[in-house]
């Protein structure tokens, strides 16, 4: 194929070709890879003939189609939409019949010739003409459906969806005006305590919420909670679900659900085998999710019988409310708790179960005769995982509703995942979406320097767009529910993703950009809907471009602590971050402070051959050494810690005065929000992951250091709380 028309084909599927690494060079992305990715969305690079048929087909399907599937404005935009028709065709008299959301439906004549002529194209001998008609109905925010309509018979042409949406997200006036806040960050199951079961549930978070209130916290973010798989116990990293939409119904506690003191139940909860089982899950040092997923299916099991035959098999107020759910849940529920069931029945019968790729071929798509046979014969089944999600949703509604009894400013804040594994049943119930020849990941960077393969496949931009934008409302939508704020994982999604092609290095990928105006607008519009504030996790390689977006859409950057740093090694103050911000010391793919300062981080990825050379490993050690002493430097500039913590980092370890002075540092910043890891409170030192692992580490298994219920007690603890409650008042004047 000739370089004219690979290029052509890359710009016009959005693959990149240069960008700006990490380190602030400039990179190219490989002739080999932009072929490679263009493959995967579909085309045959090593033949011209059929790329040059398949970009015809496309054009067709384009000017064939007088509609486009959505339009997205903000709400002071002049709207025009397109509409595309043969020559003969123009001259004709066409309505807009608009269905406008939540109000009455309007409708607009008019002639497209009298309009602006904006394309022409030659369509098999066929001239086509597109021309933008202004639509002069004004439109509120909201989604709306146009239908096209010929007036002479009334016919419908085509159909579109139309987003009208803010020019910014939501914030909370009290953040707007001024007050800066400070909450936890924690990973919702390292939570210890005394009745869960062996893995922190819907009740510790309640407890958390009212308990870190109680010490002047706004808020408490949470990990992703998204819906994991039930067979699979496993396959338990947050950042890999099988659907963003739902929620992980290990979350769920099972003492909580009426029912649960019935005798049936107490049967199973109560012999001695389930009670040694039980005790295991709670007494290991890291999570066992294979035990903690068997004992809590058996007793929601034994749960769901009695509930169903109380509440679900009759006309009663219980029945009403989840068929309700379930009924607003729509096929992605259906599709979620069919395949829950499936791949747990497939488990059963010895059959190979991790993902769809590996089910029978008759059930590898949602969509089959074999599944709609399946749904029929195990309904009861699929009743159950439908169930779970449903009391899984109640239990997290009722922890948002004690943050707000509280008083908390935001309350929960949630964390959307970039993707969803491969064999997830998002992917299952819609292919057409993903590209399974690819993964996300990223380029090499500071955090992973030989580049990063999530393992996720990513969306096809063309597609999504296609789908008006559906599947990205469901989960803007879905993932706000129950929360005062959504942090988006890698934000930088929304403008491009790093794509990796099934078998090559992650080095090795290719940038494909995708519609970041309309998908912030979307973002914007779900976030007043919800009144939800939204932070963008903008970390790694980050082009100055989504930056500004970010800003102007009022989307708060990500600011951490230790990669704030100037030109000269020295870290910028708090006080000079931006005020749209959550800044924060560690995240979930670093080290905890113990971890940074004493470099167990290093020495754990020497140990795991994370470092290509020794000269490289030498290089970060030197680094950290040198960011140690300009840390000292800097907070004994800015007096945030006294004469306790040393000033030479030769002599200087990882003390609590020097853990809780970091924090004090931080809360007198300027950032709007602040956020902690519990595990720095409690002076933990090992990580909850490490990015490049898989099985060289137990990532999403360490469990916190401490009892949930005696954290609270401890008077140093109760010190630094009031100490960042005060600081952050002191920041708001």
């Amino acid at each position: 194929m000739t370089q004219q028309l690979l290029q052509q084909l890359v710009e016009m599927r959005g693959i990149e070709t240069h960008y700006v690494d990490a380190w602030g060079k400039p990179a190219t992305i490989a002739d080999e890879s932009k072929a490679k990715l263009l493959e995967v969305l579909g085309y045959d690079t090593s033949d011209e003939q059929s790329v040059q048929d398949h970009m015809i087909a496309e054009a067709k399907k384009i000017w064939a189609t007088p509609l486009n599937p959505v339009q997205v404005h903000r709400d002071d935009d002049a709207i025009s939409i397109a509409v595309r028709l043969p020559i003969e065709l123009v001259n004709d008299e066409y309505r807009f019949d608009i269905e406008i959301e939540q109000s009455e439906s309007q409708s607009v004549s008019f002639v497209p010739v009298d309009a602006e002529l904006v394309r022409a194209a030659q369509i098999d001998d066929v001239e086509f003409q597109e021309y933008l008609v202004a639509l002069t109905v004004p439109l509120p925010l909201g989604y709306h459906t146009i239908r096209l309509r010929a007036c002479d018979n009334d016919d419908e042409l085509a159909s579109m969806r139309v987003i009208i949406a803010p020019q910014r997200c939501h914030a909370p006036d009290v953040i707007a005006n001024g007050k800066k806040v400070w909450g936890l960050s924690v990973q919702l199951y390292c939570v210890r305590s005394q009745q869960n079961w062996g893995i922190g549930d819907f009740t510790d978070l309640g407890n958390l919420v009212r308990q870190a209130a109680a010490t002047g916290a706004d808020y408490i973010g949470l990990n992703p909670i998204h819906a994991l798989f039930p067979a699979n116990p496993d396959a338990c990293s947050p950042y890999g679900p099988s659907s963003r939409r739902w929620l992980n119904y290990l979350y769920i506690d099972v003492t909580a659900i009426e029912g649960f003191a019935e005798d049936s139940v107490q049967q199973v909860v109560s012999s001695e085998q389930f009670k040694a089982r039980l005790q295991h899950a709670r007494n290991v040092e890291y999570i066992d999710y294979e035990a903690v997923a068997a004992v809590k299916l058996e007793a929601l099991k034994a749960v769901f019988e009695v509930y169903n035959a109380r509440y679900l098999s009759k006309n009663s107020k219980q029945n009403r409310a989840f068929r309700a759910f379930v009924k607003e849940g729509g096929e992605s529920l259906d599709m979620l708790a069919t395949y829950d069931a499936l791949q747990e029945t497939l488990k059963d019968q010895g059959k190979p179960f991790w993902g769809w790729p590996v089910f029978p071929d008759d059930v590898k798509d949602f969509h089959t005769d074999a599944v709609a046979k399946f749904k029929k014969k195990h309904a009861r089944h699929i009743k159950f995982y439908l169930f779970l999600q449903w009391i899984a949703a109640q239990q997290l509604k009722h922890a948002s509703a004690i943050a707000d009894e509280c008083g908390m400013t935001i309350g929960l804040y949630r964390d959307l995942a970039v993707g969803v594994s491969e064999g997830s049943a998002e992917i299952w119930g819609n292919k057409d979406l993903y590209c399974t020849g690819a993964s996300v990941g990223a380029p090499p960077d500071i955090l992973g320097p030989l580049g990063q393969n999530w393992g996720l496949p990513p969306m096809d931009p063309h597609k999504l767009y296609e789908q008006a934008y559906q599947p990205i409302i469901d989960l803007f939508s879905s993932n706000m529910a129950g929360s005062g704020a959504l942090r988006i994982d890698h934000v930088m999604a929304l403008l491009r993703l790093w794509w990796v092609v099934k078998g090559d290095h992650a080095r090795d990928g290719g940038y494909v950009y995708y519609p970041v105006d309309d998908l912030l607008a979307i973002l914007a519009l779900e976030s007043h809907r919800h009144q939800s504030l939204v932070i963008g996790e903008d970390l790694g390689t980050v082009p100055e471009e989504i930056r500004s977006k970010l800003a102007d859409n009022g989307v708060y950057s990500y600011r951490v602590f230790f990669f704030e740093q100037a030109e000269d090694g020295g870290f910028f103050s708090p006080s000079h971050y931006p005020v749209q911000s959550m800044s924060t010391l560690t995240t979930h793919d670093m080290p905890t402070l113990i971890g940074y300062w004493h470099c167990l981080d290093l020495e754990l990825g020497k140990e795991l051959g994370l470092y290509p050379t020794d000269e490289i490993l030498a290089q970060l050690y030197q680094d950290r050494h040198d960011n140690k002493q300009a840390i000292l430097d800097s907070l004994h500039g800015h007096g945030s810690v006294d004469d306790h913590v040393g000033r030479d980092v030769n002599q200087t370890g990882m003390t609590q005065a020097l853990n809780f002075g970091l924090q004090k540092h931080m809360a007198g910043g300027s950032s709007a929000l602040l956020s902690l890891q519990l595990e720095d409170w409690l002076q933990m030192d090992k990580p909850v992951n490490i990015p490049g692992t898989f099985d060289e580490y137990p990532n999403w298994r360490r469990k916190l250091s401490r009892d949930l219920s005696g954290i609270f007690d401890d008077p140093d603890i109760q010190s630094l709380a009031q100490a960042l409650t005060e600081a952050r008042k002191r920041a708001s004047e």
